[in-house]
């Protein structure tokens, strides 16, 4: 079984694209089944002593406010937005020059421990005013630190390791940008829409690359010479790429198929819910209790050839409006999800969007998977995820029906009654509480109607140990 981090999907499109005339940017955080992703709001602050990361310490420095999404025990972030409209995810991807590293490792001889992808997310957000901004500050960071470090809980080096992609959006422009080891490629995407997947994307294509980035082609046997294409020559080839491929072209086609007539909140929803709908592989015949394929809304598979599930998902209108920005979050899978209107300039996030509380180490390797907790926001929509794909009722798609009809009249209304801009912030969080007390009364009363009980685990795996 599997462990790799096959999975994550980032979505952008351009205002030439969008019915609003805006950047619309989206992604699903794929990780471990069971891994806690809570939602975190940090205010602007000067910059402090060293900044201790999950395996070196860096610098510090001056930090924009922002708000991001991430695992339990991590610094960083797999996706999130900042105060000047910044937007960033993240991609593992699988180069020769990782696989290299790995191998290494593999043979007892330790590599130089770096920066990891979702803490360069959190740094980006931190330190960067505007997409091309955060796109040098992750650079930069990149080519003086290097990244290398296992990302998954109890995981060692060689098994949780990966290099990282980037879509870094703000509401004029984005960025693709594609690392692999200290060096890198970026694309620039100024009309059109783009999507990004566990694959390098970018061919001959790349508007700006590191200055060491021909030289390590040639060390991994490019030819001398020869126009460089980065996937090509840097891919792995012990790395397979369908599971990423057909979720990136996928994805790709729904928004292509939509920029005409104006992609839209919506249309970023349809996508990233996406198990192939409408396809003769997918449509009434996906069970998340069995799903076969790694679609864009990724489902944990008992036998482990899908490596987890979506642990959430975000999308976000990025606008020069005066008006505050909203981020739609959405705790573990989009299908059996609730995308809940999050405004940037929020006060402070309700209690159970926070849960778990950051840990006291930002170390994978000395967490566990956490137990259940009925209190935490995450773990609600777990559980009732846990119970609308329940084997023993082999009624998935009925239950999904259902959760969608609920939750579908909510996002409608609160998008219908969002504060105007002449509200202030205060109005604003209680307006997030007020959604998220009625998201959670609909959750617990599906899960009631599935025969669950919200306070008890339906999986054992996420039950608290015995003492």
């Amino acid at each position: 079984m599997t462990t790799r981090p096959w999975s994550c999907d980032t979505i952008v499109a351009l205002p030439d694209s969008t019915r609003g005339r805006a950047v619309l940017f989206g992604k699903n955080s794929d990780r471990p089944a069971g891994e806690a992703q809570p939602l975190r709001r940090r205010p602007a602050r000067p910059a402090g002593g060293p900044l201790r990361l999950a395996y070196l310490t860096i610098e510090d420095a001056p930090a924009y406010a922002h708000i991001g999404s991430s695992p339990f025990w991590c610094w960083g972030y797999e996706m999130g937005v900042n105060e000047h409209r910044v937007a960033i995810g993240n991609e593992a991807v699988f180069s020769r020059v990782w696989a290299d590293a790995v191998a290494r490792e593999k043979t007892g001889d330790s590599q130089q421990p770096g920066i990891l992808g979702m803490e360069l997310v959190r740094l980006g957000l931190e330190r960067g005013s505007t997409a091309r901004e955060a796109l040098d500050v992750i650079t930069d960071l990149l080519e003086r630190h290097g990244q290398w470090g296992s990302a998954m809980v109890g995981t060692p080096h060689a098994e949780g390791s990966y290099d990282n992609a980037f879509v870094i959006a703000d509401p004029r422009e984005a960025w693709v940008l594609e690392t692999i080891g200290r060096d890198w490629a970026a694309r620039r995407i100024t009309s059109g829409v783009a999507s990004l997947s566990n694959e390098l994307s970018i061919r001959a294509d790349a508007d700006l690359t590191s200055s060491g980035l021909c030289d390590a082609a040639t060390r991994t046997g490019w030819p001398s010479g020869r126009p460089l294409d980065v996937a090509d020559a840097f891919t792995d080839p012990g790395t397979p790429l369908q599971v990423s491929h057909i979720r990136r072209r996928r994805s790709h086609q729904l928004l292509t198929d939509e920029a005409a007539a104006g992609i839209g909140l919506h249309t970023m929803k349809r996508v990233l819910r996406d198990h192939l709908e409408d396809t003769f592989l997918g449509g009434p015949s996906f069970d998340a209790a069995r799903p076969d394929f790694h679609t864009l809304c990724m489902h944990e598979h008992p036998s482990g050839f899908t490596w987890g599930n979506t642990a959430a998902s975000l999308i976000v209108e990025l606008h020069d409006d005066p008006g505050p920005l909203i981020l739609w979050w959405c705790p573990v899978t989009p299908c059996t999800g609730v995308y809940l209107p999050v405004p940037l300039d929020i006060e402070s996030l309700p209690d159970g969007l926070t849960r778990p509380a950051p840990e006291s180490s930002w170390d994978p390797r000395d967490h566990r998977r956490p137990a259940h907790d009925p209190l935490a926001v995450w773990w609600q929509w777990q559980h009732l995820l846990d119970a609308a794909k329940d084997p023993r009722a082999r009624n998935f798609t009925a239950r999904a029906a259902r959760l969608r009809t609920s939750f579908d009249d909510l996002e409608a209304r609160w998008e219908r009654t969002l504060p105007s801009p002449a509200d202030g912030p205060g109005a604003r969080t209680a307006f997030v509480r007020t959604c998220l007390d009625e998201a959670r009364a609909t959750a617990t009363g599906l899960a009631h109607e599935f025969g669950a009980d919200p306070a008890i685990a339906l999986d054992s795996r996420w039950a608290a140990p015995t003492v």
